[in-house]
Order: C-alpha cells, then sequence, then structure tokens
C-alpha cells in the first residue's frame, strides 16, 4: 500500500532499544517495508486510537447531568435572533 504525503516532510531521530530495533528490522522485512514507513504507520495507528479515545471520553460527558438538552438548545437558538 502505497501512502500519499503533504509536501511538507519532516525528519526526526529517535533512540530505540536494542530490542525495538531488532522486532522492528523483523517486521519491516516481513512486509517488505522501510523502517521509515513502519514507523509512519505505527504513528497513524497511534493517532487514529487515540482520536477514538479522546471522542469516547467526550461521548456521554453530560450524561450525569440534570439537564434538559431540549430547551438548552431552544435557549442557544434565541440568542441567533435579532
Amino acid at each position: 500500500m502505497m501512502m500519499m504525503y503533504d509536501d511538507v516532510i519532516m525528519r526526526t531521530i529517535i533512540d530505540l532499544p536494542e530490542e525495538q530495533v531488532k522486532a522492528l528490522a523483523a517486521w519491516c522485512d516481513a512486509e517488505k517495508i522501510s523502517r521509515a514507513e513502519a514507523v509512519r504507520r505505527a504513528l497513524a495507528e497511534m493517532l487514529v486510537n487515540r482520536q477514538a479515545v479522546d471522542r469516547d471520553k467526550a461521548f456521554g460527558a453530560w450524561r450525569e447531568k440534570d439537564f434538559d438538552s431540549t430547551q438548552h438548545v431552544r435557549t442557544l437558538r434565541e440568542e441567533w435572533e435579532l
């Protein structure tokens, strides 16, 4: 799978323990991809998972409040009226 990236490319240096370097090399060989591509894929997956966690934290955040959502929407809409 070829991924398209923005024109902006950032290089970074990371330090990995030897066991991670060996595991990364083995995985890259099996997938026939570069280390850079493996790190890009891992980061992309982490960011997607992070968004899901953040979304799950926010979902139902007002669940425990004594709150009439219909009235709240009406109040907000009244602010828009001239």
